[in-house]
């Protein structure tokens, strides 16, 4: 498949794995790489700048092929050093990054001085045209089924990828909902260029999480998920354990804070979840995509399976449907 997405960043599918606290490592990152999509390391799963650094080389040489950088900025009581590790990246000489999160001006403007490709990940259509005007090179347009921070509007993948289509003119990929060659196709006919997945990508064999966890998300159904830290506008979306559910109850209670769930939702427990298989030790971060979820390929075997069942779709089941009449 040839899109503008493969063009922009030298792949062979048009299938990026987005950047995944505590998933996107060296090793995930190269799986999805070597087997022609572009896989992710996420910078501030690193502890420091320098971690990362090391982390670039390792990636390295696990492939010869093309890889990005996740930069996530988010509002923080105690930031991390965003600039640090935006200088890391520079320095490494990695040339695709996936900025997200709230006003990244400031490092996609250093980003692109620098000669990187930046690929801006959004939750909606305004969002996505301001990034195109302060001169990202691609966006990733979250619909309101993924994981992660889906945004305060609520607007699905169906709605969302082709009023973004309508609207911005360089390259865009499908996120939220997306597991097999159906999501694919369906994102191509949308006006998409590609697919970012990442609830997919966990129940890989090389996704550096327990086993417990990927049968737990391919145990799970589309309804498996709940929306966490909605009273305090910042909404999430996880799959559903007792810990969501202990934060969804306090959450809702009159005048509850943020204060008042912080100690179950630190970034510690959720680590704690996805390396021992504890399911209930913190936050696991999923989407509804659980539901289309059915097995724990390798990458290179989900890839193949995913691109070879869109081209099915598009040449055999599409082209059917057309006739002469």
């Amino acid at each position: 498949m040839r899109t503008r997405f493969t063009e922009l960043v030298g792949v062979r599918h048009p299938i990026m794995q987005g950047g995944m606290m505590w998933v996107g490592r060296a090793e995930m990152a190269a799986a999805v790489s070597n087997a022609g999509g572009l896989g992710t390391i996420t910078a501030l799963t690193q502890p420091t700048p320098d971690d990362l650094r090391r982390e670039i080389e390792r990636c390295r040489a696990l492939t010869d092929k093309p890889f990005a950088v996740n930069l996530t900025i988010l509002p923080s009581v105690s930031p991390p050093p965003y600039a640090e590790y935006r200088k890391a990246i520079i320095d490494m000489g990695v040339k695709i990054v996936e900025t997200a999160g709230g006003k990244p001006q400031e490092h996609v403007a250093d980003l692109k001085a620098h000669g990187l490709i930046v690929i801006h990940k959004c939750t909606s259509v305004r969002h996505a045209l301001a990034a195109e005007r302060f001169g990202v090179d691609a966006i990733s347009i979250d619909g309101f089924e993924c994981a992660g921070h889906p945004g305060e509007d609520d607007v699905p993948g169906l709605v969302l990828i082709p009023a973004a289509a309508d609207r911005i003119g360089i390259p865009m990929l499908a996120s939220g909902g997306l597991a097999d060659g159906r999501g694919l196709a369906a994102a191509l006919a949308l006006g998409a260029d590609g697919v970012n997945m990442g609830t997919r990508f966990c129940a890989t064999v090389e996704a550096p999480i327990h086993n417990s966890v990927k049968e737990f998300l391919v145990a799970n159904s589309e309804r498996d998920t709940a929306l966490i830290f909605r009273n305090f506008h910042n909404t999430g979306r996880v799959a559903k354990n007792s810990v969501s559910e202990r934060v969804v109850a306090l959450s809702a209670e009159q005048g509850a804070t943020f204060n008042d769930v912080r100690p179950l939702v630190s970034g510690a427990k959720g680590r704690e979840a996805l390396e021992t298989g504890n399911l209930d030790a913190g936050l696991i971060w999923a989407g509804q995509v659980q539901g289309l979820i059915h097995d724990i390929p390798t990458c290179s075997a989900l890839l193949t399976r995913i691109v070879g069942d869109a081209e099915t779709i598009i040449n055999k089941r599409l082209a059917a449907s057309i006739t002469a009449d």
